[in-house]
């Protein structure tokens, strides 16, 4: 039985070597370099399938089913090893293409998540103050681009007020980062608006609130946490997530992702709504009537605050090295990990994170019309992802449904197994189990 495992592996591995290529061969962007195969695209379904799983592989199973999904993917680690990564449905209605662990989705807000991890990463290393100053004089965006502004109180914003979504705008005057083709008229530029006409757009405003007095969720706040990496790194933002935060572990398939179809990576899924169609006009001011999730949002532009694209195992990866248990090493202090999730230290809105309670659980939700991701950090040791390529009518309330599925359906397994998909690469192809369990990352 183990020798036919093995040869499986094998064919496994060499197709998804092959897939891998052909990737290279269209530009398909590598981030470490072009001979890595990101370990995600070694990953097949096949490797979950083991006893004790039965009921997850039913329950989502009986979920898509129910909510008219065409394809989701789910990974689940138990003490920092992945002991579970499938993928559901259809990733492509097209190509009638099902999913499989590899494939790339939407991962929207949990980006966000992302980008608070490189702003406490830089706050590690000395390169930036918590209670500095974004804007004026002394302000680290102080450039006359953004000297301009209508309220005096922007002065007063700080890099914890953006970070906590406290800085003083409110989501329902409107979110800037959602309207390019409005703010592109404004401001009598071409359209889509780029982040600097957009942000400029949004100092010629007034505040809603003092800096630091109440919680407001805001986009824009994390669209400037990005600005705010590349001034005090002198890297581009996507640049400095991959070199500091994705390289170290290893991490080789997380990208910003792109607006329209005809863009999309090779192993990306399609989008889709189950709710009836959604249309819109063309984000790059054509015109053009486009469904809503290609071409209605600039993706490149929501990028800090919900632009990443992550296969569901690399994504809990990245989880395992900011979860805080003691298997692996994290990327961030366990001060600093902790304190991100706390809401008597980093305020309501914490740093990133969405939510945490008193039972040591953090979530991180994320979603966009044709997609949705949830991101989960249990305290018993165990982390999942679960993202979808599918709106519903619930729209980002499915999150509630997905979680009371997830925490049922986890809870039933008795014993997780003692591989760790993590270490499949060429000389492990397979979920080979007297390979050690242990995941070195950095």
């Amino acid at each position: 039985m183990k020798k036919i495992l093995i040869f499986i592996s094998l064919l496994v591995f060499f197709f998804f070597g092959e897939i891998a290529m052909t990737f290279s061969d269209k530009g398909y962007p590598s981030l470490l370099n072009d001979e890595e195969v990101p370990f995600s695209l070694l990953l097949d379904n096949q490797y979950s399938d083991y006893e004790g799983t039965e009921n997850i592989d039913m329950q989502v199973d009986a979920f898509i089913k129910r909510w008219k999904i065409e394809g989701a993917s789910l990974a689940v680690t138990k003490d920092e090893r992945l002991v579970y990564a499938k993928g559901f449905g259809t990733a492509n209605s097209e190509t009638g293409e099902d999913v499989k662990p590899g494939h790339l989705f939407r991962i929207a807000s949990v980006s966000k998540l992302i980008t608070a991890v490189a702003v406490m990463k830089l706050y590690e290393e000395g390169n930036l103050n918590l209670d500095e100053t974004v804007f004026g004089e002394r302000g680290i965006l102080n450039d006359s681009l953004f000297r301009v502004y209508r309220d005096p109180r922007i002065e007063e914003i700080t890099v914890r007020h953006l970070l906590n979504h406290t800085a003083g705008w409110s989501r329902y005057a409107g979110d800037p980062m959602f309207n390019p083709l409005y703010i592109a008229r404004k401001m009598d530029v071409p359209a889509p608006a780029s982040f600097e006409h957009i942000l400029q757009y949004t100092l010629s405003r007034r505040l809603n609130f003092n800096p630091g007095t109440r919680y407001s969720y805001s986009n824009m706040g994390y669209a400037i946490l990005g600005e705010i990496i590349e001034r005090k790194s002198g890297m581009p933002y996507q640049d400095y997530v991959v070199m500091n935060l994705f390289k170290p572990l290893g991490i080789h398939d997380m990208h910003i992702g792109k607006s329209y179809y005809h863009e999309k990576y090779p192993n990306e899924v399609r989008y889709h709504s189950s709710a009836g169609k959604m249309t819109t006009a063309s984000m790059d001011g054509s015109g053009e009537v486009v469904p809503i999730y290609y071409g209605g949002n600039d993706m490149e532009l929501l990028g800090p605050a919900g632009g990443w694209v992550a296969s569901a195992p690399e994504l809990v990866k990245f989880l395992t090295a900011i979860d805080g248990f003691n298997e692996q090493p994290d990327i961030l202090s366990p001060e600093t990990i902790a304190n991100m999730s706390d809401p008597n230290i980093a305020g309501k809105g914490l740093f990133g994170w969405r939510g945490s309670d008193r039972y040591g659980t953090w979530w991180r939700t994320g979603y966009l019309s044709g997609s949705s991701a949830l991101l989960v950090r249990q305290n018993d040791g165990i982390n999942w992802v679960v993202m979808t390529n599918t709106s519903t009518y619930k729209q980002s309330r499915i999150h509630k449904y997905v979680s009371s599925m997830m925490f049922g359906t986890i809870g039933t397994v008795q014993q997780w197994p003692v591989f760790d998909l993590f270490t499949i690469d060429d000389k492990h192809p397979g979920p080979i189990t007297d390979i050690p369990a242990t995941n070195p990352k950095l």
